[in-house]
């Protein structure tokens, strides 16, 4: 399990019929946690914890300026989950897949364009479907777009943009959108996977704003919303607050869960 991180604080909730602990903090050991863990590095990065002993990464660029500053890195890891190709998403991936040995499981040309781990990473596409230990991870749309590289010497296409979906056995089943817009087949994510926990950009801009978060809850009814990908630049102003605003404006009960960098969700 990755080192302590600073000031971690376990928020206490009911999320698919199951309750938070609070005052909780992640184990010392690398024994696998009872409970399903996911904490916040700042922008799109997170790092999931399940019962089953699977720890993975998603989109994680660990040195985002929101980023904790004396979190130590995950030493182990059973998987890389990458959304796309632009830099803050894409972020440490290569190193930490260097370091930890763990695949990058994206986009089959984003895959093959980072190059980490050849013979292990996971190159693939919207509707691939893969067991990591007790997560069932599913590979699916999303608004935007993916291009990897320097943007002044040119970027690469990376392949679509996409969000992920992993349902954990004896947890919760957890969307992550990616960066996106709200987009009409959102409708099938939820028929097919009926999400729980949607974590959701809202900073604008770049993707959706509160509002498209409001939305895009109508259209997937998760039990809790996770607000991601706002603050970390001016450009992305959406807040928690204006989600919770438009989401009473929209008569949605939905709850909201802000946790700051550093800190951790437990289900």
């Amino acid at each position: 399990m990755f080192g302590r991180i600073a000031g971690v604080i376990v928020l206490s909730l009911a999320i698919s019929g199951a309750s938070f602990a609070q005052g909780e903090k992640p184990a010392e050991t690398k024994k696998a946690p009872s409970k399903t863990t996911a904490t916040w590095w700042g922008h799109a990065a997170w790092i999931i914890e399940t019962p089953g002993g699977a720890r993975i990464a998603i989109d994680p660029w660990l040195k985002n300026p929101n980023a904790p500053k004396d979190a130590k890195w995950p030493d182990q890891l059973d998987a890389i989950l990458v959304s796309h190709g632009h830099f803050d998403h894409v972020g440490d991936a290569v190193e930490l897949a260097k370091k930890t040995g763990a695949p990058i499981y994206g986009s089959f040309e984003l895959v093959n364009l980072l190059n980490a781990n050849p013979e292990k990473d996971v190159g693939a596409n919207i509707g691939g479907t893969f067991q990591i230990k007790d997560v069932t991870l599913h590979i699916v749309e999303a608004a935007h777009s993916s291009g990897f590289g320097d943007p002044k010497t040119g970027l690469k296409y990376g392949g679509p943009a996409t969000g992920f979906v992993l349902e954990i056995a004896k947890g919760p089943t957890l969307y992550h959108a990616g960066d996106t817009g709200v987009f009409a087949t959102m409708e099938y994510i939820q028929q097919q996977f009926h999400p729980t926990v949607a974590m959701l950009p809202i900073g604008g801009h770049f993707t959706m704003d509160p509002a498209g978060a409001a939305l895009a809850e109508k259209i997937l009814k998760a039990k809790t919303l996770v607000p991601m990908h706002y603050g970390t630049f001016p450009l992305l102003t959406g807040t928690p607050d204006q989600l919770k605003a438009e989401l009473k404006k929209a008569r949605l009960s939905a709850k909201v869960v802000a946790p700051k960098p550093g800190e951790s969700i437990t289900f």
